[in-house]
């Protein structure tokens, strides 16, 4: 009686009759992963979609018959390794970067439409506000701009030291330097207004409104001498770029923040994963974009000196990043 009730299937049984195609499945899978699968064999290339096909019938049998947990986790990630290893897309290198600019990076984009339309939205009316402050009183100019970054371009000066700024070459080489000064100090601000996005977002509200205030500013200074349409042009031809890319980093930061604060049915720390692995994806196209804001700046600003030909720039450029960003990617239907 108690042979006849002793269990004619256990784990330890399902194991031993196909942990042998486990183990070679698994010893295939690591010379690919490591190596290439032009290192296998024939037999070896042939072999590889049998067993695979053999790890997903065991797989469905343990998870029928509830066997051992760790052994159905075993046959899961063998089960996948291999999915990927056969029929996931391994195009080449550069077909990945181009496939990422063609779709991937504008698509991530829009899906951060939202946050996109309140940091445009918050920057815009934070412009405002500084320009209305200072210009109601020219004492808050000092509270917003710093002294070394006003150089002299303040409430104070006179028409022909702030159209100098504007318009006079530089006074000596080293374009490349400022370039380079300008392209790391606008990626601080715009990896500093993404990275404080955790924070429920609140940071990175704050620090747009305060880039915003300080343009307001200067804005502020440069209308009473008769030099805002100049001021426009001499900051436009790379602000178009630049701030496009402060506030796509701007956006996703408050994505990551708006992610904590309202999980929705997830925890917290899921929502926050999932929506930074969307956001750092926009990130990528923020550098580049700082990048090309850098070479306008430091190169377009100081070597073109009309302001027709700066804001026909500014236009261009901010048409481009629209058009690329709202259509790349897209989908055609019929």
């Amino acid at each position: 009686m108690t042979d006849a009730a002793a269990p004619l299937f256990t784990a330890h049984h399902f194991r031993l009759e196909r942990e042998t195609d486990w183990a070679e499945l698994e010893s295939l899978l690591d010379r690919v992963e490591k190596k290439s699968p032009k290192k296998l064999s024939e037999d070896e290339l042939i072999a590889l979609p049998r067993l695979y096909r053999t790890t997903l019938s065991a797989l469905s049998v343990a998870r029928e018959t509830s066997l051992d947990a760790a052994m159905i986790a075993y046959l899961e990630s063998l089960s996948t390794r291999a999915y990927f290893i056969l029929y996931g897309c391994r195009d080449p290198w550069l077909r990945q970067v181009t496939g990422f600019f063609r779709i991937g990076l504008p698509s991530a984009v829009r899906a951060l439409a939202p946050e996109i339309i309140v940091i445009t939205l918050l920057l815009l009316a934070s412009i405002f506000a500084g320009y209305q402050l200072v210009a109601h009183d020219p004492s808050w100019f000092y509270a917003m701009i710093s002294e070394p970054m006003a150089a002299g371009r303040d409430m104070q000066a006179s028409t022909q030291n702030m159209r100098a700024s504007l318009y006079d070459p530089p006074q000596s080489g080293g374009l490349e330097i400022f370039a380079t000064a300008l392209f790391t100090h606008n990626s601080q601000i715009a990896i500093l207004a993404f990275a404080l996005g955790f924070a429920l977002g609140i940071p990175t509200i704050l620090l747009v409104a305060q880039n915003g205030a300080m343009l307001g500013a200067f804005f502020a200074a440069y209308i009473p001498h008769g030099l805002g349409i100049g001021f426009l042009a001499w900051v436009s031809i790379h602000g178009t770029t630049e701030f496009g890319a402060i506030i796509l980093a701007s956006a996703a930061g408050l994505h990551i923040g708006r992610g904590v604060a309202f999980p929705g049915r997830r925890s917290r720390f899921a929502a926050a994963a999932d929506a930074g692995k969307r956001a750092a994806l926009v990130m990528i196209g923020v550098v580049l974009m700082l990048l090309v804001a850098g070479l306008l700046e430091g190169f377009g600003r100081q070597l073109i000196r009309t302001d027709t030909a700066r804001l026909s720039i500014a236009g261009a450029m901010m048409l481009l990043w629209i058009t690329y960003f709202s259509f790349a990617g897209r989908r055609r239907h019929g």
